[in-house]
């Protein structure tokens, strides 16, 4: 299982290609929680339906914003707890996002055809918003309070409905 998560992580470093540490991008795993405490960058993608969605169109409400693949193992692990926690949480202002790095749109689709989901999935076809959130390893989620400032990061696979998790969500409720 190890192996696999280390191939998994290789696999999206290669993918993410030229903003590797020292290139022009300045991206580097190593100053990518920097991104913690500052202002969530907006993004405008389309979800499995073509809709468009832009971050900004959740203002005002606390987001888990979720940078997943298909081919993840830990990503596929953690969506029921997603669902179940957004099915929760919804009422009070909790939304959540699950953004696909996957190469190919059909994939995620057939991924949802077999889990299904209540909250929407966006398809980030040129990984643009996977680099600008600093992802190097999937899964990789933020926390993201009602101004739109990202409070905390989280790396790998969660249960999301885990009291301790679950209340660092409620707090900001």
């Amino acid at each position: 299982m190890k192996k696999l998560i280390l191939i998994s992580c290789l696999l999206l470093l290669i993918s993410l290609g030229p903003s590797l540490p020292g290139t022009a991008g300045g991206m580097s795993p190593l100053n990518s929680n920097d991104i913690v405490n500052s202002k969530a960058p907006d993004f405008i993608l389309k979800d499995m339906n073509g809709k468009t969605v832009s971050l900004s169109n959740f203002k005002g409400k606390v987001v888990l914003l979720n940078f997943f693949a298909t081919w993840c193992p830990p990503c596929r692990a953690e969506m029921p707890s997603f669902n179940k926690l957004y099915s929760a949480l919804q009422q009070r202002g909790l939304e959540v996002v699950a953004v696909s790095s996957d190469r190919s749109i059909s994939d995620i689709k057939d991924f949802l055809e077999k889990h299904k989901v209540d909250f929407p999935v966006l398809f980030d076809a040129d990984r643009a918003i996977t680099k600008k959130y600093r992802v190097f390893s999937m899964p990789t989620t933020f926390l993201i309070n009602k101004n739109g400032l990202i409070v905390e990061k989280f790396y790998g696979e969660y249960d999301w409905t885990e009291p301790e998790t679950r209340g660092k969500i409620e707090k900001l409720l």
